[in-house]
């Protein structure tokens, strides 16, 4: 049987550990982690290179915990440490220069096709964007957050958010209309 996750909130999980509390911890980084990994993914796009930069955050984390004050939502201050590290991952990333090798999807035999070929476009589309628009875009549509607190965790107004956000939106539309979409065939409609 799985241990109980305890009725502690985020912000009380964090002051435990800052205080050295390593079971509030644990917890915090286990109840966060597939959020941060998504958000690193969805920034970085390599599928590698997504799980340092989460690897790098959640240590970051673990290290800074002492740092967070309480005067954001952790999830925003936790979003800010993953943001930085996916964006230093990409940085890195430049500086490697290495090429990297196609991604592999890994279908379900269950899996409906079109919902796996969606799911490609998607992520190619998004990670095609600037990477600025592609932060923002992540960060409202992935981590669900309000405009003001990505402007926190970006460092720009609520106003350059919101023009990203409405950018990088349109640009993942443009992408992904049939007939801009590299290698694919336009869908027939079905009639009745």
């Amino acid at each position: 049987m799985a241990p109980a996750e305890s009725a502690r909130g985020d912000e009380e999980l964090a002051a435990a550990a800052a205080a050295g509390d390593r079971e509030a911890l644990e917890e915090l980084l286990g109840r966060h982690a597939p959020r941060v990994h998504r958000i690193c993914r969805r920034i970085v796009a390599d599928p590698g290179d997504a799980l340092d930069a989460t690897q790098e955050a959640l240590l970051a984390v673990a290290r800074r915990i002492d740092h967070f004050d309480g005067r954001c939502a952790f999830t925003t201050w936790l979003y800010r440490v993953a943001t930085n590290a996916a964006l230093d991952e990409l940085r890195r990333r430049v500086r490697r220069a290495a090429p990297t090798a196609p991604e592999t999807i890994h279908a379900r035999s269950d899996d409906d096709p079109s919902r796996v070929v969606d799911h490609l476009d998607i992520r190619g589309a998004l990670s095609a964007l600037p990477e600025e628009f592609r932060v923002a875009v992540v960060l409202r549509d992935l981590g669900d957050l309000p405009y003001a607190e990505i402007a926190g965790i970006l460092g720009v107004p609520v106003g350059t958010v919101r023009s990203r956000i409405a950018r990088g939106r349109a640009l993942l539309a443009q992408r992904l209309e049939p007939g801009n979409r590299p290698g694919l065939v336009a869908r027939p409609t079905e009639h009745p």
